[in-house]
């Protein structure tokens, strides 16, 4: 049918985690294909777009960056309404900010209180694997595979914004796992055009 090929699914995916572990740089990475090695720390929420094929499906990725300081963190259940994944980042250097993520996924189930909590869909994402040749990193992938398993098996890649290893593989995963468990949630359709305008609309840059 001409017009269901012209439909795409929107959907919205928070990404939550400390202040400094790289949400913004990975999101200007997959989006736009730059890295500013400037470090500007984001001012509440905002959010950018990309459009992606999986399994021959067309989806708009809605995706919004969170400040990660504590003030930050109550957002409000309103914001993190609708959600269709949740992104989990922490930098591989800095244990606390591998500590602090069972916080940000119990505050997030809490703020969204989806009906299923013990399968939404989360992804985690080990930043900055590339400084100092991976000879700082204080968190082991091990270790961080292990914190996944203990939430139901999360899928875990490890990245780096600034070199850009594995950005768009994580992001395809976040696209595939939200996708399937779309029985689950209520994803929003509308037609490619309905789609951009209400972007133009809204506005679409993460700083």
């Amino acid at each position: 049918m001409e017009v269901s090929s012209r439909r795409r699914a929107l959907l919205k995916v928070i990404v939550l985690g400390d202040s400094g572990v790289g949400k913004t740089s990975l999101m200007n990475r997959y989006v736009y294909k730059k890295f500013n090695q400037q470090y500007k720390a984001t001012i509440g929420a905002d959010f950018v777009t990309k459009e992606l094929q999986v399994d021959d499906k067309d989806v708009t990725l809605q995706i919004w960056d969170t400040a990660g300081q504590e003030r930050f963190q109550s957002l409000g259940s309103a914001f993190y309404r609708g959600s269709d994944c949740c992104v989990l980042v922490y930098d591989v250097n800095v244990l606390k900010s591998f500590e602090t993520l069972t916080n940000w996924h119990d505050e997030f189930l809490k703020q969204v209180d989806p009906v299923h909590p013990d399968v939404f869909p989360f992804v985690l994402l080990g930043n900055k694997i590339d400084i100092d040749g991976g000879n700082s990193r204080v968190v082991s992938e091990k270790k961080a595979r292990e914190w996944c398993s203990s939430k139901g098996d999360i899928p875990y890649f490890e990245t780096s914004a600034k070199e850009d290893y594995y950005v768009d593989d994580a992001f395809q995963s976040v696209a595939k796992v939200a996708l399937q468990t779309d029985h689950q949630h209520d994803i929003y359709y509308q037609d490619i055009s309905e789609a951009v305008s209400e972007v133009d609309q809204r506005g679409s840059c993460a700083c």
